[in-house]
């Protein structure tokens, strides 16, 4: 089965998504909980136009929005105390925090960050799983095709091209930023777009 049967056709067809070993096998198989989590909010999300209007401040309404959504199904911010043992003398390596874990399975949301927070989640992503605390990596950002809509509201400039879409972060993982990690990531497109009269933008 590919990862597009995996997948209802709803978020198929408005999310750009991609995986790396397996990764939507594992959350399907292993974790069925916390993959219908992923697919019903993923579902429920719209992008709405005055999300993108308002300034800035220390989270985003997108991020608010999945995070407020998984935490009613048992999602927490996640960070671990992890350490290397060096001539019986421990160094403390504590990791970043994830947004989003759940029973080994960790969601990043990089909606407008600076590029580089992608090397950080997949570093972080990296070091979890081979330290066996993490089973699925995933990422949920934009879509290149977003500026558009950024540019039509006059809002491009504060999405600029150093921030966080999906053309910074797929060569990112590539060139092996995730290492052995299982990771899937979701663009989220203009066609979740919804503008203040209501209107969902139809993919063409």
């Amino acid at each position: 089965m590919t990862l597009r049967n995996r997948l209802p056709a709803f978020i198929a067809d408005r999310y750009e998504v991609h995986e790396w070993r397996h990764a939507s096998a594992i959350l399907a198989h292993d974790f069925p909980d916390e993959w219908r989590d992923i697919i019903d909010v993923l579902t429920s999300f719209r992008l709405k136009r005055e999300w993108i209007e308002v300034g800035g401040g220390n989270k985003s309404r997108v991020s608010a929005f999945i995070d407020g959504f998984l935490a009613t199904r048992g999602w927490r911010e996640r960070q671990f105390r992890t350490g290397i043992v060096v001539d019986d003398l421990m160094k403390e390596s504590p990791t970043h925090k994830v947004d989003c874990f759940k029973n080994n399975i960790g969601l990043e949301i990089e909606w407008n960050n600076k590029d580089p927070f992608y090397d950080r989640d997949l570093n972080n992503f990296r070091l979890l799983f081979d330290l066996r605390a993490l089973s699925v990596g995933v990422i949920v950002t934009r879509s290149d095709e977003l500026q558009q809509i950024f540019r039509q509201l006059g809002r491009g400039s504060s999405y600029g091209e150093s921030t966080t879409h999906m053309s910074k972060l797929l060569p990112r993982i590539e060139g092996g930023g995730g290492a052995g990690c299982p990771l899937l990531v979701f663009g989220i497109t203009k066609a979740l777009y919804l503008d203040t009269g209501g209107h969902v933008e139809q993919r063409v």
